[in-house]
């Protein structure tokens, strides 16, 4: 006698087990951008000569500078090291939020339409 309704291989019966799991990914996912987004990372250029702190939300929170490299003379050096600095910092948070979804997903990357 042959079932009625469903697919073969029981695929229904673990549709709910599939959507429990992809909320709770979803909620994780949420909560691991929300910690994401209270994280900082800072970096340095010049031997320390510049300084740049930014936020997970990608945002400069700050730029310091020592004295010894402000040369009127040289603007275009104290720009590189600025860039170097805050290129290097907003590496810093992409590399911090690639691993915290990366143990959400398993390493899966994208997984659900993400994209992470």
């Amino acid at each position: 006698m042959a079932k009625r309704g469903g697919f073969p291989g029981g695929i229904p019966g673990n549709m709910n087990n599939l959507m429990k799991q992809a909320q709770k990914m979803q909620k994780q996912m949420e909560e691991a951008q929300k910690n994401l987004a209270e994280t900082e990372a800072e970096a340095t250029a010049g031997g320390g000569a510049v300084t740049v702190r930014v936020s997970g939300a990608k945002e400069v929170l700050s730029v310091k500078i020592s004295e010894e490299v402000v040369d009127p003379d040289d603007i275009e050096m104290l720009e590189d090291l600025i860039v170097a600095a805050t290129n290097e910092a907003l590496r810093k948070i992409d590399e911090i939020s690639q691993q915290s979804m990366a143990k959400l997903t398993g390493g899966l990357g994208g997984f659900g339409g993400f994209g992470f």
